[in-house]
C-alpha cells in the first residue's frame, strides 16, 4: 500500500507541505551477515526496507508488517540499533508531497519466507556486504545509518 489512510487524510487537509513522520526500518541479516536491501518503485533508490508506523502501533510492529507486505517475509526482530533524523531524512516525493523521517532502526533476522519484492513499494531486493554498498543508488540517509547497522551486527546480532 503506497499510502496509508491515516497519511491520506493527513494530506488531504495539508496537501503536500512538509510532515514529520515516524517511521521504523528493519535491517534484516542472513547467515553470511549479509543485510536485505530493497529498491523502492517511487523513487528508484535502494535502502534496508521499513515504513511509516500507523496510529497506535508500536515501530518494532511496523518493520513486521512492513516487511511481510513489501517483501512477503517473516522477520524476527533482535533489538534497536538507533533512532535517526536529520536533513538526509527529507524526502520530496515524485507527487510533490515532503516528508522528514525519524527512522527507528531495527537489527533483524529472517524467520521465514524468501524475498519477493510486492511490485509495488518494493521493485528489486538483494542480500549485500557493506563493501558492496559503494555500487548501489541509495537514499541519502543510508550512508549516515548504514555503517551503524553493520557495526551492531558484527557486536551483538549474530
Amino acid at each position: 500500500m503506497p499510502i496509508s489512510p491515516y497519511l491520506a487524510g493527513v494530506r488531504a487537509k495539508v496537501g503536500s507541505d512538509l510532515l514529520m513522520l515516524p517511521s521504523a526500518c528493519g535491517c534484516v541479516f542472513d547467515e553470511a551477515g549479509r543485510l536485505l536491501v530493497a529498491r523502492h518503485g517511487d523513487i528508484g533508490l535502494w535502502a534496508a526496507p521499513g515504513g511509516g508506523v500507523d496510529p497506535d502501533e508500536r515501530p518494532e510492529e511496523t518493520v513486521v508488517r512492513e516487511l511481510r507486505e513489501e517483501l512477503g517475509i517473516d522477520i524476527a526482530v533482535r533489538g534497536l540499533i538507533g533512532v535517526y533524523g536529520g536533513p538526509e531524512f527529507r524526502t520530496v516525493y515524485p507527487n510533490g508531497h515532503q516528508c522528514g523521517y525519524m527512522i527507528a532502526v531495527y537489527g533483524c533476522v529472517l524467520a521465514s519466507g524468501t524475498p519477493v519484492p510486492d511490485g509495488d513499494e518494493i521493485t528489486e531486493a538483494r542480500w549485500v556486504t557493506e563493501q558492496e554498498l559503494p555500487g548501489l543508488t541509495m537514499t541519502p540517509w543510508s550512508p549516515r545509518v548504514l555503517p551503524d547497522v553493520f557495526a551492531w551486527w558484527r557486536d551483538q546480532g549474530r
